[in-house]
């Protein structure tokens, strides 16, 4: 078992190293990893992206396209054959269609990849003719992300922290009751063990729609094919030292472990660890709409989600004989069409705060990191509206009603940031259950029907800002 599992190592390094070096002296390979914490809309951000990127009218903010270098782009087959394509031509007609809606959210791992044909500038144009540069999209769930942290966890660890932000929240009581009546050191019973995993799921998924972020492990939201399976039958409980060989702690202290070695690492292994650039996308008007346990929560899981980084440059000799490392991270609050322009630096400025304490760590290892605000998809269009005396700055659209379906027409004011991030990340780090004074209001609204002209991708805010940012050095 060791000799084939050393032999397995040796075998993936040599593979990796001659992709390495097909990549950085052939066709360059940019592996960009897109992940979004709850409702963040990671697939519309994929699906508007490569629209933009293969009709590049509208992306004045990526260099490349802004000076005509990018002479082409194709969808080309994954490299990877075991994962599924990122299902573009179905989201975009549901994105362009006379009635547009918008597409499913993705429940699992999946790939795309973009080729694109760039002609060089400076010295080098007149030399070479255009080269190809491919763009491997790969989009998983925030979720997945989140339980990289586990990997460094035990199970008493894991579950204390669990209990203890368990016990602070009301929608979480019913879990707690039933979690507090179990003797841990009891002999492990099958369907107690099914019970407490199920409560904990539920509740799991409740927290997500209250607005919290760290809502780990991750696969219990998701579990596919894996649903009922013993690696996704633990919770956390009260646990008691030592722990007893055939009691309920020490079974799901063993089934915590095999999550992190049969869920958590493969998908390490396999997937993140090949990434090199990465945006995490984030709702955070919705976690401001939410009030200030769901904004500090969400500062929480950043600040999580850079720890499974491995940030920092990627020098040649690095690349080809150690690996990649994370060379750019862009943090992107998403939904900014839901706000007028005017309170757009506002919204950035707080993303930025939110992510102080994370880009400060990437940028020491010597990754590039930013924060921005931007619509993958611009929803609505803005107006001002008389108001007391005053106008207000106002967005209009369909609104989406609760079953999805699209509803009136309506301008809305959905109140003002504050012009000092403080006034959120103050109320969000002390613990306060509201907000003081006047809170903001959330809206859903539909995708707006499109009407593009030829060589256009669908209409954005700052979009193109991300694309330079995250490949525009390599073009």
């Amino acid at each position: 078992m060791v000799i084939a599992s050393l032999a397995d190592g040796v075998v993936r390094s040599v593979e990796n190293a001659g992709d390495r070096i097909s990549e950085t002296f052939f066709e360059p390979v940019i592996r960009l990893g897109v992940t979004g914490l709850a409702r963040a809309g990671k697939t519309v951000f994929i699906t508007s992206l490569v629209a933009n990127l293969l009709d590049r009218g509208r992306m004045p903010g990526l260099a490349a396209a802004q000076e005509g270098r990018i002479v082409a782009a194709f969808l080309q087959p994954q490299p990877d054959d075991t994962v599924p394509r990122f299902e573009y031509e179905r989201h975009l007609r549901a994105l362009t269609s006379a009635e547009p809606h918008w597409p499913d959210s993705t429940r699992a791992i999946s790939e795309l990849r973009l080729s694109l044909r760039v002609q060089p500038k400076g010295m080098l144009a007149g030399l070479q003719g255009p080269r190809t540069v491919h763009v491997d999209i790969v989009d998983y769930p925030g979720e997945w992300l989140l339980d990289l942290a586990l990997l460094d966890q035990s199970y008493d660890q894991w579950a204390g922290d669990a209990l203890s932000w368990l016990d602070k929240r009301a929608s979480a009581q019913g879990f707690m009751e039933r979690a507090r009546a179990v003797d841990p050191t009891a002999a492990h019973d099958e369907q107690l063990a099914q019970d407490l995993a199920t409560r904990f799921a539920r509740y799991l998924g409740i927290a997500r729609k209250e607005g919290y972020h760290r809502c780990t492990p991750g696969r219990f939201l998701l579990p596919g094919d894996l649903a009922g399976s013993p690696v996704l039958t633990f919770a956390p409980i009260p646990f008691a030292e030592p722990s007893r060989r055939g009691s309920l702690h020490r079974e799901m202290e063993r089934r915590f472990e095999a999550y992190k070695s049969k869920v958590v690492k493969p998908f390490f292994r396999d997937h993140f660890a090949r990434i090199d650039r990465q945006v995490v996308l984030v709702d955070a008007l919705g976690a401001i709409n939410s009030g200030p346990e769901a904004v500090g929560d969400m500062r929480r899981a950043m600040s999580e989600i850079l720890a499974a980084f491995k940030p920092g440059r990627n020098a040649f000799l690095t690349r080809l004989l150690r690996g990649k490392r994370v060379e750019k991270i862009l943090f992107a609050a998403t939904k900014a069409d839901h706000l007028h322009h005017l309170q757009h630096p506002r919204l950035t400025a707080i993303m930025e705060a939110l992510t102080r304490d994370a880009r400060d760590k990437a940028q020491f290892a010597g990754a590039d990191t930013a924060a921005l605000s931007l619509a993958a998809l611009r929803a609505t269009t803005e107006e001002m509206r008389s108001h007391g005396g005053s106008d207000l700055p106002c967005v209009r659209g369909s609104l989406l009603n609760p079953d999805g379906t699209r509803g009136k027409q309506a301008a809305f004011y959905p109140g003002a940031l504050p012009e000092d991030p403080a006034q959120l990340i103050g109320p969000a780090m002390n613990g306060d259950t509201e907000w003081l004074g006047a809170g903001y209001q959330a809206m859903s609204f539909a995708p707006a029907p499109l009407t593009l002209s030829p060589g256009d991708g669908p209409p954005h805010i700052r979009l193109d800002r991300a694309a330079q940012f995250l490949l525009g050095d390599r073009l």
